[in-house]
């Protein structure tokens, strides 16, 4: 059975690796089958073929139907992803409430220690850095945001200022919230005018004719560059 490399790949989001890919749909193509059987089928070495099983039957993608051979059923992949997405929803659970009790923990404090004698050490020249792709961008200026103290400037463009009321506007609320001086610069058009109006009690904005850069400063100590 030939399946689709570009299938196989996408079985990934189910988190299955490439030989429980395969061996999920040899089943699938079959409803029934043995190990040796799903083996041939998929090309998987049959040493692997029955721990694979076993990862797929705990995962919930397979049945065990017991009997002499063992077989193992396919489970459709609707219900799969019903499955997987209960699955992702606990870990996720589980992984929110370990972060939460880090808060107030003496390792979040231990740590934070570390850092800060660790940055006292280092030349403010040397605190650079290169952050790539739009959503780590917006991550750290959410950080940087949350950590203002006495004003936060933005200048951006058209099309920055939508992005921008999209993903910083909770953040800048809070800022504005805590008294911090918030100002937007940027061309204001019939287009972001909504964007304008979402930023109502967040910052004030202020037009420019056209942009004259797209940078953050934060304080007065901390500036993101982004390249135009």
């Amino acid at each position: 059975m030939i399946v689709p490399s570009e299938l196989l790949a996408r079985l990934k989001d189910f988190g299955l690796n490439s030989y429980e890919a395969k061996l999920w749909t040899a089943l699938l193509s079959r409803g029934v089958a043995t190990a040796g059987e799903l083996s041939d089928i998929a090309n998987v070495p049959r040493s692997r073929s029955y721990d694979v099983l076993e990862s797929l039957e705990r995962k919930g993608f397979v049945i065990m139907k017991l009997g002499k051979p063992i077989k193992y059923i396919a489970v459709s992949p609707s219900e799969v992803v019903e499955r997987v997405k209960k699955q992702v929803m606990e870990e996720a659970q589980i992984q929110t409430k370990i972060v939460d009790n880090l808060r107030g923990s003496p390792v979040l404090t231990e740590l934070e220690g570390l850092y800060t004698q660790g940055i006292e050490l280092v030349d403010p020249s040397e605190i650079t850095g290169t952050v790539k792709g739009r959503n780590n961008l917006y991550g750290h200026l959410n950080s940087m945001i949350r950590n203002a103290q006495r004003t936060i400037y933005i200048s951006t463009t058209e099309h920055g200022l939508i992005r921008k009321s999209q993903s910083l506007r909770a953040a800048l609320q809070k800022a504005r919230s805590r008294k911090i001086d918030v100002k937007v610069l940027a061309p204001v058009t019939k287009l972001n005018k909504p964007a304008v109006k979402g930023l109502a009690g967040a910052a004030t904005v202020r037009n420019c004719s056209q942009t004259i850069g797209r940078f953050c400063l934060i304080d007065g100590k901390q500036a993101v560059l982004m390249v135009l």
